[in-house]
């Protein structure tokens, strides 16, 4: 592709519509959730881990996080 001069400067321009410009952005890849956060997203609105503040629990969570199958998996 031939290049372009400005006729007032004489630097090189560029075409806005030449394809090499053109650059398709990367798709998005979402990472993987943890099995720990998996159990936080699922159980942080129950009541029984909120605290009267609104605050989450996550001393309490992380105990009953590691009675549950995947919690016991970590361990091995």
């Amino acid at each position: 592709m031939p290049v372009k001069y400005c006729p007032e400067c004489g630097s090189p321009t560029r075409d806005p519509y030449s394809f090499a410009d053109v650059v398709a952005p990367k798709p998005r890849r979402k990472r993987k959730l943890s099995a720990w956060n998996k159990y936080v997203k699922a159980n942080s609105n129950k009541p029984r881990f909120r605290l009267r503040s609104g605050k989450l629990n996550l001393k309490k969570m992380g105990v009953a996080f590691r009675k549950t199958p995947a919690g016991k998996k970590r361990k091995r």
